[in-house]
C-alpha cells in the first residue's frame, strides 16, 4: 500500500475514533510514515480531511454497486448497502466537515452525486419489485445510517458496531414490504437532506 493511501486510512479511523482535532503527529504515526511524508503528500490539515471524505464517498459508492450486481434478491441488495455504509460510520466524519470545509468542491459534489445515484437506483429497484415499502425514499435511508453511526455523547465506547448493526437491522426490517403501518411526514429526499 502507498503512503499516501496509508495516510487516509489512518486518518479515517483516528478522525472516527477522536474527532476532527486528532494531532497529524498521531496520523503519522498510525500510518506508518514520518511527519515529513505526511506533510509531503497533504499540505495542511484541510488537504487531508477532504481526502478523507473522498476516500470514503468512494467506498460507499462502490459498496452499492457491488450490492447491486451481486445481490439477486433488491432488498437484499438495499440491506447489503445500508450495513456496508454503517461500517465507514459517516456519522462519525460528520464533526470533520465544519463550516470551513468545502462541501461544495468539485471533487465532493461530483462523488455525492454518484453516490446518491447508486442508492437511488438501490431503492428504486427495490421498490418496485415489491420488496420495500413506497413511502420512503433514499434521504431515509441516509439519515438512519448517518444517526446510528455517531457515537453517544459521553461514552467512552468507540467500537459501537454489534449496536449499529443490530438496530440498523430493526430499521431495515421497517422499510421491508408490506408495510405493518403508515408512516407519518412524507418520505426524505436528497433534496430536502441539503437543505440541512
Amino acid at each position: 500500500m502507498r503512503n499516501r493511501e496509508r495516510i487516509i486510512r489512518a486518518a479515517r479511523e483516528l478522525l472516527v475514533a477522536y474527532g476532527p482535532d486528532v494531532p497529524l503527529d498521531e496520523i503519522a504515526r498510525r500510518a506508518g510514515v514520518g511527519n515529513a511524508t505526511l506533510y509531503r503528500h497533504f499540505p495542511d490539515r484541510a488537504d487531508l480531511l477532504h481526502e478523507v471524505v473522498v476516500f470514503v464517498l468512494d467506498r460507499m459508492y462502490e459498496q452499492a454497486e457491488r450490492a447491486q450486481a451481486e445481490e439477486a434478491d433488491p432488498f437484499d441488495a438495499v440491506r447489503r448497502f445500508a450495513h456496508r455504509a454503517a461500517e465507514e460510520r459517516t456519522g462519525a466524519l460528520c464533526p470533520v466537515v465544519s463550516s470551513t470545509f468545502d462541501r461544495e468542491h468539485p471533487d465532493l459534489v461530483s462523488r455525492r452525486t454518484r453516490l446518491e445515484d447508486a442508492v437511488e437506483a438501490l431503492i428504486e429497484r427495490a421498490q418496485t419489485a415489491g420488496r420495500m415499502r413506497p413511502d420512503v425514499a433514499v434521504g431515509d435511508l441516509m439519515v438512519v445510517v448517518s444517526l446510528l453511526t455517531r457515537p453517544l455523547p459521553g461514552t467512552g465506547c468507540v467500537d459501537n458496531d454489534s449496536f449499529v448493526h443490530r438496530h440498523l437491522q430493526l430499521f431495515l426490517d421497517g422499510l421491508e414490504a408490506p408495510a405493518r403501518s403508515e408512516l407519518s411526514g412524507r418520505a426524505i429526499t436528497l433534496e430536502d437532506l441539503r437543505k440541512h
